[in-house]
């Protein structure tokens, strides 16, 4: 990248929860991996400033940690969604159109290429980013750039160790005559 170039880009990242996250389980085969936000926002970024975050979650079980880190260090938000994520975040997105220059949806989902289309339409620049394998070629085609989601991009939590249950079985040793 030439460094006499100054970017000042504002960034929308809109991600739907759900479908990053199924994607990531059916990638490792793990309920227990998670996203690195931590080193994947700035990667998507690419010194363009953020202007929104904002993840989407069906269901009522999300984490209040992950709420508070995505709070604390992107200024993001957790919108939870009674049924998928498409509807309120194609909306979201409808809104900050005219607000960013770039909208990163993190999704592979092809609900979205009819939106893709609208917000070019619009003049915004449109990115997705997702797992390579179980995104939509039609949605990649539609966008402006796609960033691949990667085994550097996420991590596995370690299961607790569980404590034996097995009741402790003493040798009973043979009276001598």
């Amino acid at each position: 990248m030439n460094k006499d170039v100054l970017i000042s880009q504002s960034v929308a990242i809109l991600v739907d929860g759900n479908n990053i996250e199924r994607s990531i389980h059916s990638e490792t085969k793990k309920e227990s991996t998670m996203l690195n936000f931590d080193s994947l926002i700035p990667k998507l970024l690419d010194n363009r400033g953020l202007n929104r975050f904002i993840y989407f979650r069906e269901g009522k079980n999300i984490s209040s940690k992950l709420a508070e880190r995505l709070h604390n260090n992107f200024h993001g938000s957790v919108r939870p969604c009674h049924k998928s994520a498409d509807i309120p975040l194609s909306i979201k997105a409808t809104q900050l159109a005219q607000k960013v220059d770039t909208i990163i949806i993190m999704s592979g989902d092809s609900d979205y290429i009819e939106l893709v289309s609208h917000l070019k339409s619009e003049g915004v620049r449109v990115e997705i980013a997702s797992v390579e394998s179980t995104t939509s070629k039609l949605l990649v085609d539609e966008a402006d750039y796609f960033h691949p989601i990667t085994s550097e991009d996420w991590f596995t939590l370690k299961s607790p160790s569980k404590k034996s249950t097995k009741k402790k079985v003493t040798k009973k040793t043979p009276k001598k005559s």
